[in-house]
């Protein structure tokens, strides 16, 4: 699957935020290595820390339906009501690139985009250099 594809994922994703505190609304696109996809949005909690955000929910899904091998991730967000070409590059928070270190190796693709044709790819290692996953166990 090509970038784009994956990014109008997210935005579609992005639709099922809820997000009625900060109104910044996140979609994900998360893709497995058999090409299988899982969207996400992020959830909010008037007690802020219990909320959840878009890439861990699409991890979750998957997760929960047995996947365990993933590709690569779109992620778009922005202020509620801004579409695509409107809003700027919402990046994985630091919980969710390690979310991402527990089931992905370092040449995990991340995509962040502002809209189908601005976006940047970067790789898992590039986002979280020397991260904590589970070969640090060993």
């Amino acid at each position: 699957m090509d970038e784009t594809s994956l990014i109008k994922q997210a935005f579609s994703a992005r639709k099922n935020s809820y997000a009625p505190y900060s109104g910044f609304t996140v979609g994900a696109a998360l893709l497995c290595s058999d090409g299988t996809i899982y969207l996400g949005a992020n959830i909010e909690n008037a007690a802020y820390s219990p909320s959840l955000c878009a890439e861990r929910a699409a991890f979750a899904k998957a997760v929960g339906d047995g996947q365990r091998e993933f590709s690569a991730i779109a992620v778009v967000g922005g202020k509620a009501g801004l579409g695509a070409g409107q809003i700027g590059l919402a990046y994985p928070c630091g919980v969710c690139r390690q979310w991402m270190a527990e089931f992905c190796q370092g040449d995990f693709k991340i995509i962040v985009a502002a809209a189908e044709d601005d976006f940047k790819v970067y790789l898992l290692k590039e986002l979280l250099p020397h991260g904590f996953s589970p070969q640090s166990l060993f």
